[in-house]
């Protein structure tokens, strides 16, 4: 039970072929790979554009500042519902 055997594989793709025709799942598939085609083309115009401009990038003087780890307080330093301020 649960398990998906080699039959309901045959099955569901038969019910595809079936619905959308051989024509239209082939005509979805050369949409994919235009759109791969597309994608990869621009990436490399991108990439040849970015190679061609120099860019001058300026560095501060001022060091890269980190988060200081705090240490834990002691349970008799937390707020009590005295030291609050209400109002």
């Amino acid at each position: 039970m649960g398990g998906a055997s080699i039959w309901h594989w045959i099955v569901v793709g038969l019910i595809v072929v079936l619905l959308f025709g051989r024509g239209k799942i082939s005509e979805m598939m050369g949409d994919v790979a235009k759109g791969i085609k597309a994608f990869k083309k621009g990436m490399s115009e991108d990439e040849a554009a970015a190679a061609g401009t120099t860019t001058t990038t300026t560095t501060t003087a001022e060091p890269v500042r980190t988060l200081e780890h705090q240490t834990a307080q002691p349970a008799s330093a937390t707020p009590t519902p005295a030291d609050r301020k209400i109002g």
